[in-house]
């Protein structure tokens, strides 16, 4: 990996710790929403229970008010009154007021807001003596109407909220972070594939595209990996292309342009226009057979490249057998060969690519042309493409070995021409569109009939 590379990939953050955050930050989220609602609830039903309570003291102290011959009297002395309301955490104070607001008994000064009407009591938060209190107001109906008013500290109540926070928010707490931890090693272990397959490829040599061994740990692994095989095999194909074109071109026009410079150089020692000429004649077919050997070359590579992204769409085949014909009629013409074409009455369509199916009609025209004899037929028959000829045809035995790179006939070898490229190329044009190349005879007498069959789109 180079410098720049390890640059721009130092100020991003782990995959781990992405996703830790994408799952503990909703979890966590989720816990104290819900320690919120259940704290919420807890304190709500302790607040009841706390008032409930003191609801009892104001029952007690409102059972010892009764009537008497000056009205109505509180019989308990301020020792029994502390008996009753005695609480170990927090301050108790109380008043019995009469109708008129005036104190019967307790702390004077302790008011608070009476229930409405239809409600016996009502509980409130009141100040007291500069303390914040709880407090509840009872009423006593007619005839002996009082108010019995009770109100006390919140110390307690605060306290069993602060322990009921603590308590619910501390495991929370902890079983988070054991969490945390626990799904930072598991990440971190099934990352681990991950993080071997890309030391694997830090170490590998940038010339070293064989596929790389993917553990079969996860699916998305799995498609990461197989994605990064298919892509280096790509690229391998590729180089391998580029390769073999280059080592093509350098030994094949070794020879040519050798024997141009020979050519050339013979000729500027002569003094006759007339050798000029004939050299000059030479040199031209030596430089039109180079660069028919370079398109052939360009054609095996591109044909090498075109397993990877190779285009098909809706072709006439009648069409594109016309247009062949047309193409070598005026080298037909001077060779003194008849060309003609069969079977492009009724229009014959199938799935292909225009430059692969051209490709192997000009290397089987080309073939005839110089090696088959004084007649080619390009003929249509179904979805079959075929050129025939009425030379002296290719043997069983040897059809296999010409389809191979470099390998040539004895007509090829006797005439000097081509580079046994031809026929290659056809045969790989073939399989990159799914088609089946054939020989045969062109009739009872001999001849040659190369054919392509597609298949049915």
């Amino acid at each position: 990996m180079s410098t720049q590379a390890r640059r721009s990939g130092a100020g991003a953050p782990s995959l781990t710790a992405r996703v830790l955050r994408r799952v503990l930050l909703p979890l966590g989220l989720t816990w104290l929403v819900g320690t919120a609602v259940a704290l919420g609830v807890a304190s709500h039903f302790t607040e009841q229970a706390f008032d409930r309570a003191m609801l009892d003291d104001a029952y007690s102290v409102s059972a010892n008010v009764q009537a008497g011959e000056r009205g109505i009297e509180f019989l308990l002395s301020p020792h029994e009154v502390n008996n009753v309301l005695f609480d170990q955490s927090e301050d108790v104070f109380f008043a019995v007021l009469r109708p008129d607001g005036s104190l019967l008994a307790g702390e004077a000064g302790l008011e608070a807001p009476s229930p409405r009407e239809g409600s016996k009591y009502l509980f409130s938060d009141v100040r007291f003596q500069g303390r914040a209190l709880r407090a509840v107001v009872l009423n006593h109906e007619a005839p002996n109407a009082y108010r019995v008013v009770i109100a006390q500290t919140t110390r307690a109540r605060e306290l069993l909220v602060e322990r009921l926070l603590i308590y619910s928010l501390a495991p929370q707490l902890v079983l988070l972070a054991l969490l945390a931890t626990w799904l930072w090693r598991g990440i971190g272990r099934e990352l681990r594939p991950l993080h071997e397959l890309r030391q694997t490829l830090e170490k590998r040599h940038a010339h070293d595209l064989a596929a790389v061994p993917v553990a079969h740990s996860s699916r998305e692994l799995e498609r990461l990996g197989e994605t990064l095989n298919a892509l280096l095999q790509r690229l391998a194909l590729s180089v391998s292309a580029q390769r073999e074109f280059a080592g093509n071109v350098a030994h094949e026009l070794r020879t040519p342009l050798a024997g141009i410079r020979a050519l050339a150089d013979y000729g500027l020692a002569q003094q006759s226009p007339a050798v000029w000429r004939e050299q000059l004649q030479h040199i031209a077919a030596s430089q039109a057979r180079a660069s028919h050997l370079v398109d052939q070359l360009l054609a095996l590579a591109l044909a090498n490249e075109g397993r990877t992204g190779l285009q098909r769409e809706s072709l006439r085949l009648d069409k594109l057998a016309h247009q062949a014909v047309m193409r070598h009629l005026a080298r037909a013409d001077a060779k003194g060969v008849d060309i003609g074409a069969m079977g492009l009455d009724e229009p014959v369509t199938v799935q292909a690519n225009a430059a692969l199916v051209e490709g192997i009609l000009d290397n089987l025209i080309d073939n005839a042309l110089r090696y088959g004899g004084r007649t080619i037929t390009v003929e249509v028959s179904g979805l079959t493409l075929a050129v025939l000829d009425d030379g002296p045809g290719i043997a069983p035995a040897a059809r296999h070995d010409l389809l191979q790179r470099w390998a040539q006939g004895p007509a090829g070898q006797k005439l000097g021409q081509g580079a046994g490229l031809g026929l290659a190329i056809v045969a790989r044009y073939a399989t990159l569109l799914g088609a089946e190349l054939g020989f045969d005879s062109a009739s009872p007498e001999g001849g040659l009939r190369v054919s392509v069959a597609f298949e049915a789109g």
